[in-house]
């Protein structure tokens, strides 16, 4: 099996069916950003050599392109699981250092990266869901299935199960619970409990 093959990338498949399979790559500008993507990981899993130089030079060629004209920008040094979505491409930047789980989705706007520069960087757990322009900032870790709405900016950690919301991003319900159950609760400070 050849490393540059992206019909045996399993990562690459999980991502093609979540946004409708090969069909989806003339109409998912997104997807142009993570073909590439797995692309530049297969490349640096290659065993060194002229071979490998090669593909990397393409790699970058190909990031370089496809960022500029989808505005999407996910290097290869950051871990991306299998089934990402990201809706309505553009302004999505994410930082080398960043960790997203599986079957993760993202929308227009959202940035992922460290508050100071060499500072740590995010964590999404699997299925997380981020809004449209939501800002996830330092070595913060968002729960499996937690869900940041639209134009949060989160500096500390979601449980799993939660809802966060706000600049910055509050706390405002759990899975399987309603919302807060006052307007006090809801303006609390976002926390980690357990």
């Amino acid at each position: 099996m050849s490393p540059l093959r992206a019909r045996d990338d399993a990562h690459w498949q999980a991502d093609l069916a979540r946004c409708g399979g090969p069909a989806a790559l003339r109409r998912e500008q997104s997807l142009w950003a993570l073909r590439v993507y797995r692309y530049g990981r297969r490349v640096d899993a290659m065993p060194e050599g002229a071979s490998r130089r090669w593909h990397t030079r393409g790699y970058w060629l190909a990031f370089r392109l496809v960022e500029t004209l989808t505005g999407i920008s996910l290097p290869k040094e950051c871990r991306i699981g299998p089934g990402l979505r990201i809706w309505h491409f553009g302004g999505v930047f994410v930082n080398p250092g960043t960790v997203i789980g599986a079957g993760c989705t993202l929308r227009q706007g959202v940035t992922l990266g460290n508050r100071v520069d060499g500072g740590p960087c995010p964590v999404l757990e699997d299925g997380v869901e981020l809004g449209a322009y939501a800002q996830v900032l330092g070595g913060v870790r968002l729960g499996a299935g937690c869900k940041v709405g639209a134009m949060s900016v989160v500096l500390r950690d979601v449980p799993p199960g939660a809802t966060a919301v706000g600049n910055p991003a509050r706390l405002v319900a759990r899975e399987g619970t309603a919302a807060a159950a006052t307007p006090r609760e809801a303006a609390l400070p976002l926390t980690v409990e357990d």
